[in-house]
């Protein structure tokens, strides 16, 4: 089934998928806060880790049997953290080496995560660098090979307050190591729409690379691949988001505890603080105007509506129409956004342009919104002010050159 990401040219492309891997990223930052308020910090860090461990395994596979570099060594975990919403590329700065099959390293050059959360104290830093890294570092490598273990050589607090790298970690791979267990929430999201949705083969055929098969690169040069792998790439980018939400949602319902308001305030509230961000970056990046036109392509291109087998959508002009998905039945972000809970659409078009607004009709599942002009600039809403505490929001990429790594 074709993507939505096919009509953009192959240099839009190649800014593009960094930039849905660092808008995938902000999921966490969008959420937190309000799980923070709502629950403390215990169970904000316990829920990050649920988040993580409940969805990466899935979509990790799922990039590396799409770009065809699936194996169980420690190169292969590498080249999955290189397209992981985890890791975006230059905000988290992972610099890799490798030993051998079995042993590497990785450190990080620049970890925006820590920047964000430094200035809220050393509690804060412990929770995210010790707490959440240790259990999700390895369910990422367990996509690969359960019995990989991520240790830290060194990491935050940060002693003294400017060290560099940020932090130190190795990479090994031993039958010895116990397996590491899977959380009971990546059953749940493993029978999901998201993570079983079939998406369109790359082109061999077309100019450029068609996978990731060959040696691993210390940075990806996006523009080195041809466009069906970038339009791959893409779709793959925004279903580890999704997937990433409905972990993220499995968690804070169970903190609910039946209370369907609390979980649907602090979903929405992520919901509409991702939204927003996402639109801006995206808007920015694309280069487009900022005409109610350009505002409906906008919603077309971000993440809540892609990719196209799992969102049924469709555009005319300035008007946008949603159909009965199987993003509706996962649950996830889709059916927070309907003609009775039109707010995440419209931080969507408010970040393109504050005097835009919609005009939805229909039902919670099948509705038409259509972006209009209006007379008053809308102020910024708190949700998508609280995500841009994160420095990522503002984050500009600068162009690299890959070089391979090698294996001795």
């Amino acid at each position: 089934m074709p993507s939505r990401y096919e009509r953009l040219s192959r240099a839009q492309l190649a800014t593009l998928v960094p930039e849905l891997l660092l808008i995938g990223h902000l999921i966490d930052r969008a959420g937190m806060p309000f799980c923070l308020e709502a629950w403390g910090q215990d169970e904000m860090a316990q829920i990050a880790i649920e988040e993580w461990a409940g969805a990466s395994p899935i979509y990790t596979r799922r990039m590396q049997k799409a770009l065809r570099f699936e194996g169980d060594d420690v190169p292969t975990i590498f080249k999955g953290m290189q397209l992981d919403i985890g890791a975006p590329p230059q905000f988290m700065d992972f610099r890799y080496s490798v030993t051998d099959p079995q042993h590497g390293a990785f450190h990080l050059d620049h970890c925006g995560a820590l920047l964000d959360v430094e200035p809220m104290g050393p509690s804060m830093v412990k929770y995210m660098c010790h707490d959440i890294e240790d259990p999700t570092f390895d369910a990422t490598a367990v996509a690969t090979n359960p019995r990989a273990q991520v240790r830290p050589i060194h990491r935050p607090p940060r002693e003294p307050a400017d060290r560099h790298p940020h932090c130190s970690w190795t990479v090994e791979i031993d039958p010895a190591f116990p397996g590491v267990e899977a959380i009971p929430a990546l059953a749940v999201n493993q029978r999901s729409h998201a993570a079983t949705i079939v998406l369109d083969d790359i082109d061999p055929a077309e100019d450029g690379l068609g996978d990731y098969s060959g040696p691993l690169v210390d940075d990806l040069d996006f523009g080195t691949f041809s466009h069906s792998a970038l339009v791959r790439m893409a779709d793959e980018v925004v279903l580890q988001q999704h997937l990433l939400n409905l972990s993220f949602q499995l968690a804070v319902r169970e903190r609910a505890a039946g209370d369907e308001d609390v979980f649907r305030r602090v979903s929405l509230k992520q919901l509409i603080g991702h939204a927003g961000v996402a639109a801006e970056r995206l808007h920015r990046a694309l280069g487009l105007s900022d005409t109610p036109e350009d505002a409906a392509q906008v919603v077309e291109l971000h993440p809540l509506m892609n990719p196209m087998p799992y969102v049924r959508f469709s555009r005319d002009g300035d008007s946008v129409t949603v159909s009965q998905s199987p993003a509706h039945q996962d649950g996830g972000w889709l059916p927070l956004c309907t003609p009775e809970s039109p707010d995440a659409l419209r931080a969507i078009v408010r970040a393109v342009n504050p005097y835009l607004d919609v005009e939805m009709s229909g039902t919670a599942t099948e509705w038409t919104a259509r972006v209009v002009l209006t007379d008053t600039a809308a102020p910024e809403t708190g949700e998508v002010a609280v995500t841009k505490i994160s420095k990522g929001a503002a984050f500009r990429f600068e162009p690299r050159r890959s070089l391979p790594i090698f294996v001795k």
